[in-house]
């Protein structure tokens, strides 16, 4: 039996460097798949969809989406899902810090029967060792916020942040998502629970960028975590959430 199609979902926004090294190894890893990359590009000024579209004379599956206005990782890969043409969707982020070793595993998970499967840097056997002091207290804010997020939503898992993940289309369709920030991977996960769907995590390698820098800012991020949060468990937690049935 044939593999399901996929849609790989790549959100950039001056990752010049990094793109030029990750889609070559996307089409190794991925070859003998049935698949295509939605590149997702925030008018980047240092060139990178520009690469892309070099790499596209190479790879005639690449597709690049230039966004003119810079609204958030949330907007930017919920353009991509819906651009997407295979069954299956995996979004990742752009800078090499996930593997695509664990890449494969969550496409391969997916098909064991859930429905939307992440990765996880917190997880018995995952692998995250900031190389910095700074990023040691950015891992222990992150990671102590996960755990109280678990506690609040109910649902069994020790990351609701990282961006490498895959969701069936037809399930991405019955969800409406509205955050254009980092809160959309928690949304994502918080809606596909409630509404019924089969979820679950595996645990990933997280490796420190080498090229650009990194565009999260927890210090911004942590409240609007913890404000969304507590607005989905109460809206949705005790009475599901709706599933949309004829989406856009």
């Amino acid at each position: 039996m044939s593999k399901p199609g996929l849609s790989i979902v790549l959100p950039t926004y001056n990752e010049k460097e990094n793109i030029k090294i990750l889609i070559p190894e996307i089409e190794k890893t991925f070859g003998h798949i049935n698949h295509e990359v939605i590149v997702v590009d925030d008018s980047s000024p240092d060139g990178t969809a520009m690469a892309v579209e070099e790499l596209s004379e190479k790879y005639s599956n690449i597709m690049v989406l230039i966004r003119n206005e810079k609204e958030g990782i949330g907007a930017a890969i919920r353009e991509g899902y819906n651009n997407a043409n295979n069954s299956i969707i995996l979004s990742l982020d752009a800078d090499l810090s996930f593997t695509l070793s664990d890449a494969y595993e969550i496409y391969e998970k997916i098909q064991e029967g859930y429905d939307l499967v992440w990765g996880s840097k917190y997880s018995k056997g995952s692998v995250y060792e900031p190389a910095t002091l700074e990023g040691r207290i950015k891992k222990w804010v992150s990671k102590s916020g996960n755990k109280v997020i678990r506690l609040a939503t109910g649902i069994e898992t020790s990351d609701f942040t990282a961006n490498l993940r895959a969701i069936r289309r037809d399930v991405w369709r019955q969800i409406r998502t509205q955050d254009k920030s980092n809160t959309f991977f928690m949304e994502m996960i918080l809606k596909c629970k409630y509404g019924g769907f089969n979820v679950t995590e595996v645990p990933v390698t997280f490796n420190a960028r080498v090229y650009g820098e990194s565009k999260m800012n927890l210090k911004a991020e942590a409240p609007k975590f913890i404000i969304k949060m507590v607005k989905y468990v109460s809206m949705y937690r005790f009475t599901g959430y709706k599933l949309v049935t004829n989406k856009d």
